[in-house]
C-alpha cells in the first residue's frame, strides 16, 4: 500500500506540474500589442464592407433565421452575438458568438481585439475556438483588421449578455494549442486578379467550409475546395459545394457571368428568393448567399479567377439529405 501510495502521489505531482507547465506556456502568443490609429469614415466604410460582405463577421454574430434559404441575417441586429456552434452541431463544446457592439467591447482596447481577430485570444487571456476562423485572419493585410475594427467601434450598441463559451475535457486543454502568432501579408494589387482572389478566398474563408475533414476536425489532404462539409440545417443535413475547376461535379463549366450571377440573384433582400420561408426537411443552405451577394464586381471576379486556378478536383455527392430532426 505504501508503494501504491508513493506512486500516486508521484502521478500526482507529475500531473500538476504539467498543467502548470501547459498553463504557463499556452496560449503561445504575445500580449495585446498598444496600437492607435484614427477611426476615419474611410476606415468605416470599408470596414463595414469587409464585416458584413467578404469576411461576413455577422453572419455569426447577428440573429439568423433558419427558417429562411440561406439562414439570412435580421439587419437590425448587426454585432448582437449569441449564436451558439454547440456539441449538438458535432463541435467539440459550446461556443457562443460574442457580442461585437460596443455594449461588449467598450471596455476591450483595440489592441485586445486585433489581437482576438488575428490570434484568437480574448482580452482575458482566454483561447478561443476557431468557429471564427482567425487561422485565416491571422494571414490578411493588418489594414482590413483595422478597417474592422473601427466599424465595429461605429455600431450602435446592442444589450445582450452572451453566455460563455464551453470546452469540456480534453478541449479544455487543446483549445490552447490552436492560438498562434498571426503571419500578415498585404494586401495584393486588384490587377494581379488571381493573387487578389486568393487573398479574398482567405478572407472571406471559402476553404473552412468548403473542404470535407476527417472525424478529428483536420482537412481530407488533396480535397481542398472540393466540398463535402456536413452542416445541420432544420430537418436535413446539407453538404458544401465542390467549387473547384472539375468540369462535372465542380464549377468547371460555370462562366464568369454565370458564376456571378448565382451571387447577385441574392442581392434584392425584399426578393422572394431571401423571403420565402423554407419548410423543416425541405433544402436549404448555410452559405450566406444573401451577404456574399452584396460583393463588388471585382472581388467577385477575382474570387472566380482564383478558384479557376485550382486543381481539379472530382467529388460528387448528395448536396442535401432530409432527416426526422
Amino acid at each position: 500500500m505504501r508503494i501504491f501510495a508513493g506512486l500516486l502521489i508521484i502521478v500526482i505531482v507529475a500531473v500538476s506540474g504539467f498543467l502548470i507547465y501547459f498553463a504557463a506556456v499556452f496560449p503561445a502568443v504575445e500580449e495585446a500589442p498598444e496600437i492607435s490609429f484614427e477611426y476615419t469614415p474611410e476606415r468605416v466604410e470599408n470596414g463595414r464592407y469587409l464585416a458584413n460582405y467578404v469576411y461576413v463577421c455577422m453572419d455569426c454574430h447577428s440573429d439568423r433565421d433558419y427558417s429562411k434559404f440561406g439562414h439570412t441575417v435580421d439587419m437590425a441586429t448587426l454585432g448582437k452575438g449569441g449564436n451558439l456552434f454547440g456539441l449538438r452541431e458535432g463541435f467539440p463544446g459550446d461556443y457562443y458568438a460574442k457580442n461585437l457592439t460596443p455594449y461588449n467591447l467598450s471596455g476591450w482596447t483595440d489592441g485586445e481585439l486585433f489581437r482576438a481577430i488575428t490570434t484568437g485570444v480574448d482580452n482575458e487571456g482566454n483561447s478561443m475556438f476557431p468557429i471564427m476562423p482567425y487561422t485565416n485572419y491571422s494571414r490578411v493585410d493588418k489594414e482590413d483588421i483595422y478597417d474592422i475594427i473601427a466599424y465595429l467601434r461605429s455600431l450602435e450598441p446592442i444589450a445582450h449578455d452572451v453566455p460563455e463559451s464551453y470546452s469540456p475535457f480534453p478541449m479544455n486543454f487543446i483549445i490552447n494549442t490552436i492560438p498562434m502568432e498571426p503571419e500578415f501579408r498585404e494586401k495584393p494589387e486588384l490587377s494581379d486578379k488571381v493573387a487578389y482572389g486568393e487573398y479574398l478566398v482567405t478572407a472571406a474563408s471559402c476553404a473552412f467550409c468548403h473542404t470535407p475533414v476527417d472525424e478529428r476536425g483536420e482537412r481530407l489532404a488533396g480535397m481542398d475546395f472540393a466540398g463535402g462539409m456536413e452542416f445541420n440545417v432544420p430537418g436535413g443535413l446539407v453538404y458544401s459545394a465542390n467549387i473547384t475547376p472539375h468540369e462535372q461535379s465542380g464549377i468547371g463549366m460555370w462562366s464568369e457571368e454565370a458564376f456571378m450571377a448565382s451571387f447577385r440573384r441574392f442581392e434584392d433582400f425584399s426578393s422572394p428568393i431571401n423571403t420565402e420561408t423554407i419548410q423543416p426537411g425541405e433544402y436549404n443552405t448555410s452559405m450566406p448567399w444573401r451577404l456574399y451577394s452584396k460583393m463588388s464586381d471585382d472581388d467577385l471576379k477575382a474570387i472566380y479567377a482564383y478558384l479557376r486556378s485550382l486543381e481539379p478536383v472530382d467529388n460528387t455527392m448528395t448536396r442535401f439529405i432530409a432527416t426526422n430532426d
